[in-house]
């Protein structure tokens, strides 16, 4: 006599069951993710981290580096809000050269060519600046200005967004070339409000993994 086989009904609800608890965990995590970035000072704290205390506003050469571009060949916002503090801190802290430092990005002409015209736009002298236009990541900043640097005497400080500077600060003395920093208060200006929190977050994920990956190379 065969032994009736046993119903299966217990299994499928476990395995329901289960996944339902998955699922509010899931939900439960994100929830909490969204509170803690959106109503805590843990976007501003992480961006001062990586910002740093140590930097300055005075030199003689001004490293400018390069960030997003638009398609028609405009600047993006990291690369307009970094030329427009460029331009500041070329009138106000006595640099005499500014290196720009970009390639193109899926735009016919490079970012650093866009950033070298709004700097003569606002009143930097055409014969002080100086276009490094075949870089295409920070590390290649650092390798490709460097030709440019080694005749430009006096202190050299980089300008770029607060959260970029640890990476790019440490990939440009990689390359050999000592810079102080003049972090622009990218991250920090648009965490002030709530709605752009979640953005910054994701910006300071990418950057943090960007480290962990210059790091494990032996980039900076």
């Amino acid at each position: 006599m065969t032994k009736p086989k046993k119903p299966k009904v217990k299994k499928v609800r476990s395995w329901r069951v289960r996944l339902m608890r998955l699922a509010v965990a899931l939900l439960t995590s994100v929830g909490l993710l969204f509170l803690v970035v959106s109503f805590t000072p843990l976007v501003n704290w992480w961006a001062l981290l990586l910002r740093g205390d140590d930097y300055t506003d005075k030199g003689d050469v001004l490293i400018v580096l390069s960030g997003s571009m638009i398609e028609d060949g405009s600047m993006g916002w990291n690369s307009y809000l970094r030329t427009t503090y460029a331009s500041w801190a070329f009138r106000d802290g006595g640099f005499k050269e500014v290196v720009v430092s970009g390639g193109a990005i899926a735009a016919p002409k490079t970012v650093a060519i866009a950033m070298g015209d709004f700097l003569k736009f606002q009143g930097v002298p055409e014969e002080a600046i100086h276009l490094e236009t075949r870089s295409h990541s920070t590390r290649e900043n650092a390798m490709y200005s460097a030709a440019l640097l080694k005749d430009l005497p006096g202190r050299k400080v980089l300008l770029t967004s607060d959260y970029h500077v640890f990476r790019a600060r440490r990939a440009f003395a990689r390359a050999g070339i000592e810079v102080s920093v003049l972090p622009v208060p990218d991250v920090l200006k648009r965490s002030s409000r709530w709605l752009s929190r979640w953005p910054c977050f994701i910006e300071l994920l990418e950057e943090t993994v960007k480290i962990g990956y210059y790091g494990a190379r032996g980039w900076i």
